[in-house]
């Protein structure tokens, strides 16, 4: 008992310093394994801990008639696989100080581990993640169990009105796209859905081809070679997802829907990039100074500052597979909805012809290359963004070289990408509250 219990305190104790920061971005080395699966690696010998993040094109892009399946499969490997149930692969990981995650989004679906990278724990953590990936059990008991873990999150949802607005938005700018439906299914979907279609879910997409294997941690190449083999080992080679065609650009309009609630949610986007879109850093940048940085951004003055109709005011642009929305949201007041509303769209009009000011702009780029060492501060970050640079096809020096191209940004890219590319009269905006 005392030698279990120093395991976990140590490994506790590590995952709670495993941050200490990085002088420079890392370097990031890529394979391909036999089977088909790329790999992203970056070495660091500073703490004993490997961080594991496997990412497959299984996101709810690819749910097809059954909204929620994707999420709905991601959510049962972590369920019970090989020969143990729920309750015994909880306890194998637990043990022994191995976090076991999972997740999914519009476009990709995850398994990870967080492990010591000394032996013994580190091979039970590599032999269960390959079971996880590989050998699903979907148990009858664990199948209804997920099932109802995901209605309840559905039902709490729709007691949210910025997740209703948000649903709304979705659904008006993708209409029939594999975007515009929620991630997490509807409560017909999800009971709909069978272990048979599970099952062909997964062996469909959690295939060697659709993966990518993104590694940080105290093990050296050879070795991180050997660990990338024994996770695809009993992965069917497969082949890749089929690409995610764009979706038509639409209309804009106005969409309001009452809901009992004190405050009213306001959405207001459109179409807006993919990744690896040329003009995402003059959008990113620009985006920064709109309001990417709440408070101090434009729109935080004009909606927060100059007015008090928002605590909350902010822009962003979610850039995906397709091309993901541009969106501004606040919450407000309900009967000062129409007047945060049409206080964002000037802004954003205003924006659109005449770009930030230098001050801004400047200001942006010092806040956003001055952030950066924080995004890659510790392991568990650095394998996020690798398994992003590799599951977007970006380049390997995409870390590198992304704080000089930040500052590269002028004043006339801002303009001519944000003249380009958003359309003040295209815009969608949502509203539901109202009735508080």
């Amino acid at each position: 008992m005392r030698a279990k219990f120093n395991v976990r305190f140590l490994a506790l104790l590590l995952w709670w310093f495993a941050g200490a920061g990085w002088a420079s971005t890392p370097d990031i080395q890529s394979w391909t394994t036999s089977k088909g699966a790329k790999v992203l690696f970056v070495q660091a010998n500073d703490l004993p801990m490997l961080d594991i993040r496997v990412v497959f094109d299984a996101g709810s892009a690819r749910d097809g008639d059954q909204p929620g399946l994707a999420a709905f499969t991601n959510g049962m490997l972590t369920e019970g696989a090989g020969e143990w149930d729920a309750d015994s692969l909880a306890r194998r990981v637990e043990d022994r100080g191995i976090a076991l995650g999972s997740g999914s989004l519009r476009d990709m679906a995850w398994v990870s581990v967080r492990t010591l990278s000394e032996e013994p724990t580190r091979d039970v953590a590599v032999a269960t993640l390959a079971t996880v990936l590989a050998a699903p059990r979907f148990d009858d008991s664990a199948i209804e169990r997920v099932r109802q873990q995901m209605i309840v999150s559905r039902r709490q949802a729709l007691q949210s009105p910025g997740k209703v607005a948000s649903e709304r938005f979705y659904k008006a700018l993708y209409g029939s796209h594999p975007y515009a439906h929620p991630p997490g299914g509807t409560k017909t979907s999800l009971q709909a859905i069978d272990k048979g279609a599970l099952r062909q879910f997964h062996l469909s997409h959690y295939v060697a081809s659709n993966a990518v294997i993104a590694m940080v941690g105290d093990v050296d190449r050879l070795l991180a070679e050997e660990i990338a083999e024994r996770l695809t080992a009993d992965l069917l080679p497969g082949r890749h997802a089929l690409p995610v065609i764009p979706a038509e650009a639409v209309p804009g309009g106005e969409l309001r829907q009452e809901f009992p609630s004190s405050q009213t949610t306001v959405l207001v986007g459109q179409l807006g990039m993919a990744r690896g879109d040329p003009d995402y850093f003059p959008l990113y940048v620009g985006n920064h100074a709109l309001g990417g940085s709440s408070l101090v951004s434009l729109l935080g003055e004009e909606v927060r500052n100059k007015r008090g109709l928002s605590y909350s005011v902010y822009s962003y642009f979610s850039a995906m597979r397709a091309p993901g929305p541009f969106l501004m949201i606040a919450q407000t007041k309900n009967d000062k909805a129409d007047e945060s509303l049409e206080v964002m769209q000037a802004t954003l009009k205003r924006f659109t012809e005449d770009g930030p000011s230098e001050v801004m702009l400047e200001s942006s780029k010092k806040n956003l290359v001055g952030g950066f060492p924080l995004k890659i501060s510790s392991n568990a970050k650095i394998v996020e963004y690798i398994s992003m640079i590799g599951f977007y096809g970006l380049p390997l020096d995409w870390l590198d070289t992304l704080s000089g191209k930040i500052a590269a940004v002028t004043l006339e890219d801002v303009r001519s990408a944000f003249r380009r590319r958003v359309d003040p009269a295209r815009s969608i905006a949502v509203m539901v509250g109202g009735s508080g």
